[in-house]
């Protein structure tokens, strides 16, 4: 383990003074995006997408870096509504090294939540997930681990086409779900996460994953095995688990602008409040991106549906996001939602047992400007407000429409 942290600390610490440079621009085929390594774990974006990073060559080695920090304020109306100051945050530096057969890469994902925000949660109206003081997060988000990511991957060529990929991380990211969301270009300015996170892409920081996948032309298919239990309150450390759980996904590029992923998983006790519940897992999703000589746009679309195991409790999920930028200099974002909420939002009213109580509406627009730059950096200043649909059992706690406003400071590594 002690290597494992050695090796976060030292691609955290990359340099970013000498041979800076956007990374390599779009990839031509999927075989070229899958060798990117630039989301969490396996998943990918558009073939199309150029992630910023920071780049440079040491010896035979690559070495990557990129990040973001969002300081939020964030107040809400309504019964149920509250106000804080918090910053969302993480970092992922990379190593890549090629030989004669494949390529090496060993990546970590840092993020300083756990110190920058104060009460295990930042406020966020209608979201739930995981515990805080060993209760339920309601209207409210959870920190991400200090550890998002600690991984080694290999991708064996296989022709001029395909690639053979093994995944092996600690901590990191199963093949369930689309591109996580504080990862997603289509939501890069958004610093709040989904209402269907636990519905979509909770599995981002999982414990001792193993993946295996193969690419062949514009399809990649990748199997995982993890430990399903999601982390845990102290946010610091890695918390090995045994394998339990499985997921597959396969993943397809009809064309260079666009992705789309279907995945299925089996979480064994994912929930500590709920430990006798396992969950089946589905999801899908679609990514665009698309460039124009002075603009840019992504968007996705995701559905998510986590089934109660021996029960008939489903819960679903479905989002639109999408973000475009300008001149590289203003940015426009929104994202609509359409989720199912459990009886864990009652309090102290709510079931032993976790059910469906209603699903809630969430529309959210935003808007930044750049106010700065260098030559590896940029900062943006800007706002959101999102506006909430109460479903009718949960109108005595929240009112019919609630309101969230955030104002933002956005500073993104890599330019």
């Amino acid at each position: 383990m002690h290597r494992w942290w050695t090796t976060a600390f030292l691609l955290c610490a990359l340099p970013v003074l000498s041979a800076q440079m956007q990374m390599g621009g779009p990839a031509a085929t999927l075989k070229e995006n899958v060798l990117r390594h630039s989301a969490s774990g396996t998943s990918l974006e558009p073939d199309s997408s150029a992630p910023l990073m920071l780049m440079r060559a040491s010896g035979k080695w690559m070495e990557m870096l990129h990040g973001e920090v969002n300081v939020a304020e964030q107040q809400q109306t309504g019964p149920r509504g509250r106000d804080k100051l918090f910053s969302a945050n993480w970092e992922m530096g990379m190593a890549q090294r090629a030989d004669a057969h494949g390529q090496w890469t060993f990546a970590s994902m840092l993020s300083l939540d756990p110190a920058t925000i104060s009460g295990r949660y930042y406020p966020e109206l209608f979201q739930q997930g995981e515990t805080a003081y060993r209760k339920a997060i309601v209207d409210g988000q959870h920190p991400h681990d200090f550890f998002m990511e600690l991984a080694a991957m290999y991708d064996a060529k296989i022709g001029e086409r395909g690639l053979a990929s093994i995944y092996a991380a600690p901590v990191g990211d199963p093949a369930l779900g689309p591109v996580a969301f504080p990862h997603r270009m289509s939501a890069e300015s958004d610093p709040l996460a989904p209402l269907a996170h636990h519905l979509q892409d909770s599995t981002h920081i999982a414990y001792d994953v193993v993946t295996g996948g193969v690419t062949w032309g514009p399809a990649h298919i990748e199997a995982s095995g993890f430990h399903g239990r999601e982390p845990g309150e102290n946010r610091w450390t890695i918390a090995a688990g045994v394998v339990d759980s499985w997921s597959a996904r396969i993943t397809a590029a009809p064309a260079r602008d666009w992705i789309a992923q279907y995945s299925l998983g089996h979480l064994h006790s994912p929930e500590a409040l709920h430990p006798a519940e396992d969950v089946l897992r589905q999801t899908a999703s679609v990514s665009l991106h698309h460039a124009w000589t002075n603009a840019e746009l992504d968007a996705t679309a995701v559905w998510g549906r986590n089934h109660t195991i021996g029960t008939d409790v489903n819960a679903n999920g479905y989002l639109i996001e999408a973000e475009a930028r300008f001149r590289e200099k203003q940015s426009v974002w929104t994202r609509i939602e359409n989720d199912d909420r459990s009886t864990d939002l009652l309090g102290v009213l709510a079931p032993p047992e976790e059910t469906v109580v209603g699903r809630v509406q969430a529309f959210t627009g935003g808007y930044a400007h750049r106010i700065w730059h260098s030559d590896w950096s940029a900062l943006e200043l800007g706002a959101q407000a999102t506006v909430y649909a109460t479903p009718p059992r949960l109108l005595p706690d929240y009112g019919a429409h609630p309101v969230g406003v955030a104002g933002v400071l956005h500073l993104r590594v890599g330019h």
